[in-house]
């Protein structure tokens, strides 16, 4: 099991305790006050300026006991020790006004860690590998710098650095729960014509990847994903991704993925119950340069129902596996969402993973409070081998449109040596206009 968790102090900004104690309707004066010297009128369109300040507190220990969880041997193989990250993000974006159909965007973010006693992962060299790992460097970048055309009916074309989500963020998201995200350098089309076909469709095509770690990627990945609107009872989604990295170093992620999805939830019976649903297959195999040749499916599939503030369901992920190499991956996804909050299988194990799950969501105070519990069962793809156990929970408090607090827990219990018991733990403040 874990050892104790070193707990260290780390203080919220003022801004956000202050919420505590200022009376709401001086807080609401503040931020009416904030919001409209943040947005501004010219040339006959809206444009802004953009903020987003994130602070957070993360806490990561690892067994001792397991391999994983031990510094490497040319730092003498001991347990790897408790980290603790104290680290403040902000972004700072400008919004141009609309302009003959033109618009643009550029955002900075940046990363200032007060304590950084964590190795920061990614490639590089400048890390600290006597503590776990906890994906945030300190640095600063440029985040997103686009521009965009509207002057096609039911069309928006954009062109530059930018954030890209598509469905659930399972084969291309921004990695948003980290405190630095992962933007693209590509071209997105998107046509949306919901009055005649229901149809949503976004074109792409990605040359760069600046990931979590401040590390830029070459690839060439056009991407295809239609979406259609069935009535009332969910969407129909099919997609096709082709990831071909140009760097030798990243050839094994290149990989070709097709899939098909249909999620959404029933109109309403017995007047307050709504069913929820997703079942998607995709199929992947090897492409561009990888060296490994493979084919390899996933299947998602969730049933659950909404009534009273109270969403539960349950849930099969699996991602097969056959052998080092040649696992269904999925390297431009936000994974984090999957298969446990503790990060243990951020990369598809050489077996596969087969995820079986349960998820319980209330909201409370206006639906302004969500507590969210989560129970994972993990195995290989077969069902014969045990990787662990992982319970999750998740409160979110926000506070009018623009801030919000969140405490956040991860404990993965290993029945596998290949992974060791992790517990991490969150608190996080955050201020967005």
């Amino acid at each position: 099991m874990p050892q104790t968790v070193k707990r260290q102090s780390g203080k919220l900004p003022a801004t956000l305790l202050s919420l505590t104690f200022v009376s709401l309707p001086a807080a609401a004066d503040i931020t009416k006050e904030v919001e409209d010297a943040l947005n501004f009128y010219h040339y006959g369109s809206n444009g802004a300026v953009k903020m987003d300040l994130n602070y957070r507190w993360e806490n990561v220990d690892k067994d001792a006991n397991a391999a994983l969880a031990r510094k490497p041997a040319n730092l003498g193989g001991q347990p790897l020790e408790t980290a603790n990250a104290n680290t403040v993000r902000l972004r700072l974006g400008f919004l141009t006004p609309v302009f003959h159909d033109f618009q643009g965007y550029a955002e900075y973010e940046g990363l200032y860690a007060a304590q950084a006693d964590y190795d920061r992962g990614g490639t590089t060299t400048n890390r600290d590998r006597n503590y776990a790992v906890i994906a945030d460097p300190a640095r600063n970048e440029l985040n997103q710098f686009w521009l965009s055309y509207k002057g096609i009916a039911d069309t928006i074309i954009k062109v530059g650095r930018q954030r890209i989500k598509l469905d659930d963020d399972r084969f291309i998201g921004n990695v948003g729960w980290r405190q630095m995200e992962m933007t693209y350098d590509s071209i997105l089309i998107t046509h949306n014509n919901q009055t005649l076909f229901g149809l949503t469709a976004n074109v792409g095509y990605i040359d760069h990847i600046q990931n979590i770690f401040g590390e830029t990627h070459s690839i060439n990945a056009p991407f295809l994903n239609l979406n259609y609107k069935i009535n009332d009872w969910g969407n129909l989604i099919g997609y096709g991704y082709w990831l071909d990295y140009r760097e030798r170093a990243n050839y094994a992620n290149s990989s070709q993925t097709y899939g098909l999805r249909f999620d959404g939830k029933s109109p309403q019976f017995f007047d307050t119950v709504n069913a929820i649903y997703t079942a998607e297959w995709s199929k992947q195999s090897d492409y561009g340069d990888n060296p490994n040749h493979y084919q390899a499916d996933r299947i998602n599939l969730m049933a659950g129902a909404s009534a009273y503030n109270l969403t539960v369901s349950g849930a099969v992920e699996q991602l097969n596996g056959y052998g080092a190499g040649k696992a269904f991956q999925t390297p431009l996804g936000t994974n984090h969402a999957f298969q446990g909050w503790a990060d243990l299988f951020l990369t598809t194990p050489a077996n596969g993973i087969r995820d079986v799950f349960a998820t319980a969501s209330y909201k409370a105070m206006n639906d302004s409070l969500i507590i969210t519990g989560v129970y994972h069962d993990f195995k290989d793809d077969t069902g014969k081998i045990e990787y662990g156990k992982e319970w999750d929970f998740q409160a979110v408090k926000k506070f009018g449109k623009h801030y919000s607090l969140l405490a956040k827990y991860a404990n993965f219990n290993s029945d596998s040596p290949a992974f060791p018991d992790t517990q991490v733990i969150w608190m996080q403040g955050n201020v967005s206009f």
